[in-house]
C-alpha cells in the first residue's frame, strides 16, 4: 500500500427516521438548484479497536469498508469542527478474510495505540445517495438515505435502523452563518417529514449500544 492517504473534514447533520418516512424535497434548501438522481451503494464496514478500547477513548474510529466511491481503510477523529477522516486504498483481502491493519494505517495510529486490533462491529448499509447542487453544478451537499444492519461482534447483538445524513460538499456556503441557516432549514424539512435529530452521532456508537 503505497498511495498517499487522503484527508477531509466531514461537516454533517444526522437524523433518525422510520422505515416509511418520505424523503423531503431538498431543493428547498438554500442555494440548492437541483437534486441528483438516486445512486444506490451497498456498503460493508468492519470497525476495529484495541481490547481495552484505546481508540474509542481518543474519539477515534478505525474501519475497513467495501463498496461506494470511498471504499478503503478509514481513520475518523472527532474534532470541534467536524470529523476528520483519513483514507487509504482498500487492500486485497476478501470480505470474510481475517482483518490485518496495513502498516501505513498502523503508523497513523501509533500515537494513540498499537496492535492488537480486534473487530468490534460489522455494519452493512444499503445507501441511496443524492447530490444537492447549485446553479453552476457545484456540490453543496450530499444527502444519503441509509438502511443499516449492524452486529456488535463483542456480544453478538444485532440491530437495524434507518437514518439520514446531509454532508457539506465543496460548494457549501463559506460563511458559518449560512451553513447554520442551511442546516436549520434541513432540520425543519426533516421534522415536517416525521424525522428527528439522531440520538447517536455515529453508526458505530449505535451498533455498540452507546
Amino acid at each position: 500500500m503505497t498511495t498517499e492517504p487522503r484527508s477531509s473534514l466531514e461537516v454533517e447533520r444526522k437524523y433518525d427516521v422510520d422505515a416509511e418516512t418520505p424523503v423531503p424535497d431538498w431543493s428547498a434548501l438554500p442555494g440548492v438548484a437541483s437534486v441528483g438522481e438516486p445512486e444506490s451503494r451497498e456498503l460493508d464496514a468492519r470497525y476495529l479497536d484495541t481490547p481495552d478500547g484505546r481508540l474509542a477513548e481518543a474519539l477515534t474510529a478505525l474501519r475497513r469498508r467495501t463498496g461506494g466511491p470511498d471504499e478503503g481503510w478509514h481513520i475518523k477523529r472527532s474534532t470541534p469542527e467536524g470529523k476528520l477522516e483519513t483514507q487509504w486504498p482498500l487492500d486485497a483481502a476478501g470480505a470474510d478474510d481475517p482483518i490485518e491493519v496495513p502498516a501505513p494505517v498502523l503508523d497513523a495510529l501509533a500515537e494513540i495505540s498499537g496492535p492488537p486490533f480486534d473487530v468490534i462491529a460489522r455494519i452493512r448499509n444499503s445507501r441511496t445517495a443524492y447530490a444537492l447542487r447549485d446553479v453552476d453544478g457545484g456540490l453543496i451537499a450530499e444527502f444519503v438515505d441509509d438502511r443499516v444492519t449492524a452486529v456488535d461482534e463483542r456480544t453478538g447483538r444485532s440491530s437495524s435502523w434507518r437514518e439520514w445524513e446531509i454532508e457539506l460538499g465543496p460548494a457549501a456556503p463559506p460563511r458559518a452563518a449560512d451553513i447554520a441557516g442551511l442546516f436549520d432549514t434541513a432540520d425543519e424539512l426533516v421534522r415536517a417529514a416525521g424525522g428527528r435529530p439522531a440520538a447517536s452521532d455515529s453508526k458505530l456508537a449505535r451498533a455498540l449500544g452507546l
